[in-house]
């Protein structure tokens, strides 16, 4: 088997597995925010990804993409009940999430999560070189820093957590608790979006382990864990230009028109997820359409929900709810021929994607927490012009770095009313001063930028960082 010198671990690999019709295997590029912001640097790098490929049973033999190698991880269907619907996305999604909704705690689950960590582990183990680097992504695989090392003690290991980390008394509720610590604590660098998840990880440590340390470094076992923020981002120049493509602009131009020419459109783009704010902000566009405060002859609504573990029972629940409220909605203030929101659960790929941007006079992105959210810094790389309105949640990531929006505490119903309304009847140049600050600074904090910072730090010399491709070079990729 062939070894690299980096490799990276993910849930994910960047291709699904789909059966064609005359039953040969089909590999596209997947969806996900992860898998997507990771391919943009990984592939033209010379690495190894290491992930499930999405389908069921044994893995199938992967083509190389340029110079990144492909290696998959299978998964039965017990597997995949257990692990990921069960332990990372019933236990620790919602947990992570500050328990928006109750997280459910499953003997069982564990033991299967436990099992596949290590599977990963040990693909990891044998596609690395010996002094390789290894990172490993997000709350899928927290054991997995722990168990590569006591596979592969010679390997610098890294850890990102792309999700929340939650607070103390939250994480405290978790029945194996100490050993996910002990796992995600494995690598010689634990990174995270925001400093705050560093601080709650150095109070637990103290509590769990009886660690000492601080907000950047614990002493665990003997050796230095290393943790700190790095504010994921996105391919500023991949979506600037996707943005500028001639079709993109004639589909956002029709869209206009679709939607109707001389009104303002409001967008929101999320997984369907409970945890994106969804029934919060229909409830407070309802009560805008209820109180006369805006008119279905002046405004639309476009809610994109892309589908999202259907298999979950929380998902399905969550909607039925929305697509009942959005028929309410409608039914009550929708005209013909003029709905007052158009819903679209369904996948959208990159260009559509960024012919909505451009057709948005506001981004309406406010989940009830979140990590980062990509799709508000995506908006912003789509606008070029400086034109457009991006209300944000003030518990997303994404917020502490996108301070010229117009942040808002999503559970608050009456102050996402009125900042909606600040922001659709907002003077131009305050937009346009607004959204060139922030545009400014998602390019020079882009996705090129967060992973060189973070291998960097990984390996002090920046040999790692140089192995990535240049931004100028990523542009120049096929699509």
């Amino acid at each position: 088997m062939r070894q690299s010198s980096l490799v990276v671990v993910a849930n994910r690999l960047p291709l699904d597995d789909n059966a064609a019709r005359d039953g040969a295997c089909e590999w596209r590029r997947s969806p996900g925010g992860l898998a997507s912001a990771l391919r943009s640097i990984l592939e033209q790098t010379p690495a190894t990804w290491v992930g499930w490929g999405g389908g069921i049973g044994p893995a199938r033999q992967l083509p190389d993409v340029g110079p990144l190698r492909l290696r998959p991880v299978a998964l039965t269907a017990d597997e995949l009940q257990g692990y990921y619907e069960g332990f990372a996305n019933s236990t620790l999604w919602p947990l992570y999430h500050d328990a928006v909704e109750p997280p459910v705690f499953d003997r069982g689950w564990w033991e299967t999560y436990r099992a596949v960590n290590r599977r990963f582990a040990e693909a990891a183990a044998e596609s690395a070189e010996p002094g390789a680097a290894v990172w490993v992504q997000d709350y899928h695989l927290q054991l997995v820093p722990q168990l590569l090392r006591e596979l592969r003690p010679d390997l610098l290991i890294g850890f990102f957590l792309h999700v929340p980390f939650p607070p103390p008394e939250l994480f405290m509720q978790l029945p194996r608790r100490t050993e996910l610590l002990r796992g995600m604590l494995g690598a010689d660098l634990v990174g995270f979006q925001r400093p705050q998840a560093a601080h709650n990880v150095a109070q637990l440590a103290a509590k769990l382990l009886g660690t000492q340390g601080a907000d950047d470094a614990i002493l665990l076992d003997g050796r230095v864990v290393r943790t700190g923020a790095f504010p994921v981002s996105i391919d500023v120049p991949e979506m600037t230009a996707l943005a500028a493509q001639p079709s993109v602009r004639s589909h956002a131009h029709q869209l206009r028109q679709d939607l109707g020419p001389h009104k303002r459109v409001v967008l929101s783009v999320d997984r369907l997820d409970y945890t994106k704010g969804i029934e919060h902000r229909l409830t407070a566009y309802s009560e805008l359409l209820r109180d006369g405060r805006i008119k279905v002859r002046d405004v639309v609504m476009v809610q994109v929900a892309v589908p999202s573990r259907e298999r979950v029972e929380n998902y399905r629940g969550l909607r039925d709810r929305i697509e009942r409220e959005v028929g309410r909605i409608n039914g009550e203030y929708g005209r013909v021929g003029e709905p007052a929101i158009h819903y679209l659960n369904q996948p959208f790929d990159r260009a559509d994607l960024a012919a909505l941007y451009q057709t948005a006079d506001v981004m309406v992105v406010t989940p009830l927490r979140d990590g980062m959210n990509l799709v508000a810094k995506e908006y912003v790389a789509a606008r070029a012009e400086d034109t457009g309105a991006l209300v944000l949640s003030e518990f997303a990531g994404a917020a502490a770095e996108l301070e010229d929006a117009f942040q808002v505490n999503p559970h608050d119903v009456d102050g996402l009313k009125e900042t909606l309304l600040r922001a659709l009847d907002a003077d131009p140049a305050d937009l346009a001063r607004r959204m060139h600050a922030m545009r400014e600074h998602i390019t020079e904090h882009d996705i090129h930028a967060w992973a060189g910072d973070y291998l960097t730090s990984l390996d002090h010399s920046g040999g790692l960082a140089r192995v990535l491709p240049r931004p100028k070079e990523a542009l120049a990729r096929p699509s």
